[in-house]
């Protein structure tokens, strides 16, 4: 018996077509390759009319098999196992795997023999037989036929059943995807889960809706753009950060609940947390306030992990985390307070809050703003520390300049982020739709940016031209899609629900 094991692609390049380098093993594959055109087969045919998936064929296995039902199948050459006379192939589809048997009393001494001089690892094929079980109990299809679909004219990597080198996995995401189950699998959930999500809000009679990711005046979020021109116009324009402004103006167009599932674009660092462009849920619902978003998302984020996984317990990093609502409430204040001993609200400005930072001993990175360093200390002392499912909640106004203003409290708004394991699942506020207040606001954000801060938001009077039209109260919702994807599969890299993260140039 011998069997086809991957290869070693290290080897002396040759030249190879469009600049691409060839080895001693692609020669060989070249060489099969024009043996099947010699023998009149098209290696890469136009049409091929499978009758099942291999998972098809499973599920069916009983009836299909007691009836000695031919199928049609298909799938890319995992392993390969000859015998003399006889070939046991391992076909994977999409869908699952599947053992093919081939033997040359069966396919006659031509096809077998050149399936024997063509066929490589990797490879991908499709077989016609019937269904049987072996003396070993594997479900295989008996093949009286077989036909290539493609030839794969490079072998596959070294580690064939999972790539191990991270970085090598998501540059070469198509090899991580067809010997690492796992990250498919992961690939899969994350479409439901965005499938579900859909199907929540549609439940509950939002509207989703596509808006311009073009746009003249980036806004909605505290971000670096992307900059580009448009040759046409002769005019600069920057990729969206955010979905919020023309959401917006679909609620003072009388759309009383909208949402938007779509890629934003941010000039930010690389990380396990952070990728400068990702996907982002946004809903805004007319006669709402931050507690009906509350409400909104905890049943949002239990009812999709019930659907997806079909519990509401998980396991993030090794913590249980129930998704149960109702979830606590809890001030951003008061946690602050608790974690770290210092009360924000006592210092009223950068100087006096960096000063009450550095007198409790807290390693808290120095900020350019004093928003910036609440945050920070939210990020550090209270973040990490989260297990359970909890909003933290009433934000001060210089954190969120398009929130409203919790009734008695000038220097508080109406906003909370959702936190759980450690991850931040979600940002909402009642929105701000006093067209004045929302000038001012964006007047200090203009001061803050002529300070230094890089990612203040910029004013934008054609979003306040629309909000003087008459903005209904509302609330409105912010989940990164692919930071819940990644809390609810457990995956510590955000790039492990992506399936094209974006990568450093290769050294």
């Amino acid at each position: 018996m011998t069997e086809n094991q991957p290869t070693d692609t290290a080897s002396s390049p040759h030249s190879g077509p469009a600049g691409l380098d060839t080895d001693q093993y692609m020669d060989a594959r070249r060489a099969k390759l024009a043996r099947l055109r010699e023998a009149g087969v098209d290696p890469f045919p136009p049409h091929f009319h499978r009758t099942h998936t291999n998972a098809q064929a499973h599920a069916d296995f009983e009836p299909l098999s007691s009836g000695a039902t031919p199928v049609t199948v298909a799938g890319r050459i995992m392993l390969l196992r000859t015998m003399g006379k006889a070939t046991f192939a391992e076909l994977r589809d999409g869908t699952d795997r599947l053992q093919a048997y081939l033997r040359v009393n069966d396919l006659g001494e031509d096809a077998y023999r050149l399936f024997l001089d063509t066929v490589d690892l990797a490879d991908t094929v499709g077989v016609t037989g019937t269904l049987f079980v072996t003396r070993t109990g594997e479900r295989t299809v008996h093949a009286t036929s077989w036909q290539m679909l493609s030839k794969a004219l490079r072998p596959p990597p070294e580690k064939w059943h999972g790539l191990t080198d991270q970085e090598v996995r998501f540059r070469r995401r198509h090899l991580d995807l067809i010997s690492n189950l796992d990250a498919r699998d992961v690939l899969h959930k994350r479409a439901a889960i965005v499938r579900e999500i859909r199907r929540f809000l549609d439940e509950r009679g939002f509207i989703e809706v596509e808006t311009p990711v073009l746009q003249a005046q980036h806004g909605g979020a505290a971000a670096r753009p992307f900059r580009t021109h448009h040759n046409a116009l002769d005019r600069d324009m920057a990729l969206r950060i955010a979905l919020e402004l023309y959401l917006k103006r679909l609620l003072i167009g009388g759309i009383d609940r909208v949402y938007e599932l779509g890629r934003v674009f941010r000039n930010e660092g690389i990380s396990r947390k952070h990728n400068p462009e990702f996907t982002m849920l946004e809903t805004y619902e007319a006669y709402a306030d931050y507690e009906d978003v509350m409400r909104m998302v905890e049943d949002l984020i239990a009812t999709v992990a019930q659907r997806v996984l079909g519990t509401l317990e998980i396991t993030v990093r090794g913590q249980t985390v129930d998704l149960t609502p109702p979830w606590p409430r809890v001030s951003l204040r008061k946690a602050i307070l608790d974690a770290s001993g210092v009360d924000y609200a006592l210092h009223p400005t950068l100087e006096s809050l960096d000063a009450a930072v550095r007198a409790s001993g807290l390693k808290v990175e120095p900020q350019k703003t004093r928003a910036q360093l609440i945050d920070q200390l939210l990020s550090t002392c209270v973040e990490p520390h989260i297990v359970n499912p909890v909003f933290l909640v009433d934000y001060p106004v210089d954190l969120s300049p398009f929130a409203k203003r919790k009734p008695g409290e000038d220097d508080v708004v109406e906003r909370f982020e959702a936190f759980a394991a450690g991850v931040e699942l979600g940002n909402a506020f009642t929105e701000l739709n006093d067209p004045d207040d929302q000038y001012e606001r964006f007047l200090e954000q203009a001061r803050a940016m002529a300070a230094g801060d890089d990612e203040a938001h910029v004013v934008d009077l054609d979003f306040i031209e629309a909000m003087q039209h008459g903005m209904p109260p509302a609330g409105g919702l912010g989940i990164g899609i692919d930071r819940l994807c990644a809390f609810l599969l457990d995956q510590p890299n955000l790039r492990e629900v992506i399936a094209f993260p974006t990568l450093r140039a290769e050294s």
